[in-house]
């Protein structure tokens, strides 16, 4: 099974790679996912002066990542003297380098950043304004794609990413971190990590998805690298048929371990067959005609049954409007039905039909 991209003139030996964050701080780090099954390596936020990150920072549950981190601790000096001409000398796999945050620090950074880098990846975690101008003073440092990475905080999208199209950007990452928030400690009686804390891993993928479907739709070629709740191999082909190219992960990694990048990768190929995919490729070749199609909105279609349902009742029970009822088969009433879906969202044996798009 295939599962290599091509992607502006790189090639990938698969879509998955890590996203910046503790995982990709320090050349152990870079090192592992030089070594690993990841198509693509990542560094941490490079910022000019490394940053006071407050302990603790990061705390996890089953599905989601909290934090209070920051860009990368270590001075860019290590990084760019250090680290980088490391990994360049030992590279395995295209490195994309994450850089930020302000116009000053990148006209300071890219210079010194541009030999080791093959994409670049810039944070506006923490920009409010003037990104024409950020991405201005990044393309006049260097020929390399530029990826604006875009927050999860940004309402308007869409003009966020004409804007930085419009200045001389490559292509978008979508999305960073969710919050701020907070979360409390019932254990300890207090807030966890920190007042102001930021939410990441599975629990934000349908907020991920739907930045990644819309830039798509308004932008069919630009290239998108998709982030925010990859957890398993499904979840990357879910990813790839929204619009994104290439995917990065992290939290899922935090919560599960580093050993579920090499899992995910190995995972893939049935995952593709089962879906009836031959290949990474074709799912960015299919998705116009699939997800992206035009389609008339169900309005009058009744759940049908197949032979698979074993009457397990499940639809019985959770019908909002009472409208199934269980006897020799599953009886539909079309006076109570809504034609809502639930019942064929939550099938276990794929059973029912016909509601859903």
């Amino acid at each position: 099974m295939d599962l290599s991209v091509e992607l502006l003139g790189l090639k990938f030996e698969n879509p998955l790679g890590p996203s910046a964050g503790p995982l990709t701080e320090g050349l152990e780090n870079m090192r592992f996912f030089n070594s690993n099954k990841c198509g693509v390596n990542v560094s941490k936020t490079i910022s000019v002066l490394g940053a006071d990150v407050p302990k603790p920072c990061i705390a996890g549950t089953t599905n989601t990542i909290y934090n209070c981190e920051l860009w990368s601790e270590l001075h860019s000096d290590v990084w760019i003297n250090e680290i980088l001409p490391t990994i360049h000398a030992e590279k395995k796999k295209p490195l994309i380098i994450s850089a930020g945050y302000h116009e000053e620090d990148f006209r300071n950074l890219i210079p010194k950043l541009d030999p080791f880098a093959d994409i670049f990846e810039i944070s506006t975690h923490y920009v409010k304004e003037n990104l024409a101008g950020i991405v201005r003073s990044i393309r006049e440092n260097t020929d390399k794609p530029v990826f604006m990475k875009l927050s999860p905080h940004v309402i308007d999208f869409l003009e966020f990413t004409k804007i930085v199209l419009d200045a001389g950007a490559t292509g978008i990452v979508a999305i960073n971190s969710l919050g701020p928030g907070t979360a409390i400690d019932l254990k300890k009686r207090s807030v966890l990590l920190a007042e102001n804390i930021w939410m990441s891993g599975p629990s934000i993928k349908p907020i991920a998805l739907h930045r990644i479907y819309n830039i798509r739709k308004a932008y069919p070629d630009i290239p998108i690298i998709g982030v925010g709740g990859i957890g398993k191999a499904e979840d990357v082909l879910e990813f790839m048929l929204a619009g994104a190219d290439l995917v990065q992960m992290l939290s899922s990694a935090l919560i599960k371990g580093r050993q579920l990048y090499d899992k995910i990768i190995k995972d893939l190929p049935a995952v593709l067959e089962k879906y009836g995919f031959s290949s990474i490729e074709e799912i960015r070749d299919i998705r116009k005609e699939t997800v992206f199609k035009d389609v008339d909105t169900f309005v009058d279609n009744f759940p049908s049954f197949n032979d698979k349902c074993n009457m397990c009742g499940l639809c019985v029970r959770i019908c909002p409007a009472g409208a199934l009822s269980a006897e020799e088969t599953i009886v539909v009433d079309k006076e109570k039905c809504i034609h809502c879906g639930l019942c064929e969202s939550r099938c276990p044996q794929d059973a029912i039909f016909g509601v859903l798009r």
